[in-house]
């Protein structure tokens, strides 16, 4: 699917099965909680920290894909074309990272 299809997708969704968008103030908190619980699966899977029993049934996939379906909320209800934005953001990096990286002797 692509960036379009998603955002179509998920304002079919929304629009259907969830009634409507949360305001983009709540949204922004949920954006910030599916962030933090990645944050802890990454903490335990590939830093330092161990996991609690409670962290059994984990999903880091899901866990993403939920970050994702909240961006995209965000994105629909502020007129945001992701894929427009994606691709001038690629460009961005593109013109002001192009020797950069490249030049990054930590990187070598």
């Amino acid at each position: 699917m692509t960036i379009a299809e998603a955002q179509a997708i998920v304002d079919k969704w929304i629009n259907s099965t969830g009634v409507r968008y949360f305001n983009e103030l709540t949204n922004t908190a949920m954006l910030m909680e599916e962030v933090g619980e990645v944050a802890r699966i990454m903490a335990r899977q590939y830093g330092e920290q161990s996991f609690k029993k409670s962290d059994e049934e984990v999903n880091l996939a899901d866990e993403m894909a939920d970050i994702l379906f909240v961006l995209i909320c965000l994105a629909n209800q502020t007129g945001i074309d992701l894929t427009d934005a994606l691709t001038k953001n690629l460009d961005k990096k593109t013109k002001r990272d192009s020797e950069r990286h490249k030049n990054n002797e930590k990187l070598k």
